[in-house]
C-alpha cells in the first residue's frame, strides 16, 4: 500500500497557484491512472485505486497548508503505513528554480510550513518531491508570490515537471529502491 500526498490550499481562489503544485500533481496523476472516486476523509480529499498490484491512496489535505500534518497523520495511522518507504509528498519549493525537481528521502522542512506540520506529526523520514517555483523578490512579497499564478513561460516548465512527476510516482509504486529513483531524477 502506498500513500501519495500533494500539498496545497483548498478553495477556488488557490487553484493553479504556485503553492498548490502538489494538488496539481495529484490531480494529473489521478487523471492519468483513472482515479475518480474521491471522498472526504482524513481532513482531506482521498482517492483509492488498485494499481500495478498495489493499493494506492491519493491524498490532498484540506486543512490549509500550515496544518497539512493533521490530515497526513490520520491517513498514516488509519492505514498503518510506514512513512519511510510507503508515502511520498509532492510540494512547492522556493529554494529551487522553476523547472527544477528534487527528490529527498528525509530531511528538514526548509522553511516550508506544510512540511513542518507533517514532520511534527510523523517525523522527518519520508520521501518527498520538491517542485521548484522560484524565489519571490522580497521576504514581504513571499505570501503574494506563493499564492500567485505562474506566467505563461513558467507554466510550460511546470507542465513539463508535472509530466516527470507522473513518471516518478509511477515508479514509486513498483520500485522498492527509492534511492534508485532519486538518482535517476535528481540529475537536472
Amino acid at each position: 500500500m502506498k500513500l501519495i500526498i500533494g500539498l496545497g490550499n483548498p478553495g477556488k481562489e488557490y487553484k493553479d497557484t504556485r503553492h498548490n503544485i502538489g494538488f496539481a500533481a495529484i490531480k494529473k496523476f489521478a487523471d492519468d491512472i483513472g482515479v475518480s472516486n474521491f471522498k472526504n476523509k482524513f481532513k482531506g480529499i482521498v482517492g483509492e485505486i488498485n494499481y500495478k498490484g498495489e493499493k494506492l491512496i491519493l491524498l490532498q489535505p484540506q486543512t490549509f497548508m500550515n496544518l497539512s500534518g493533521n490530515s497526513v497523520v490520520e491517513a498514516v495511522n488509519f492505514y498503518k503505513i510506514n512513512p519511510e518507504k510507503d508515502i511520498i509528498v509532492v510540494y512547492d519549493d522556493m529554494d529551487l528554480d522553476i523547472g527544477k525537481l528534487r527528490i529527498r528521502l528525509k530531511g528538514s522542512a526548509g522553511g516550508h510550513n506544510g512540511i513542518k506540520s507533517i514532520i511534527s506529526h510523523i517525523g522527518d523520514k519520508f520521501p518527498r518531491i520538491k517542485v521548484g517555483i522560484g524565489k519571490s523578490k522580497s521576504r514581504e512579497a513571499t505570501v503574494n508570490y506563493v499564492l500567485g499564478r505562474f506566467s505563461k513561460s513558467e507554466r510550460e516548465d511546470i507542465d513539463e515537471n508535472l509530466t516527470v512527476i507522473l513518471k516518478i510516482l509511477d515508479e514509486f509504486v513498483t520500485e522498492e529502491n527509492l534511492e534508485k529513483i532519486m538518482c535517476k531524477y535528481n540529475k537536472k
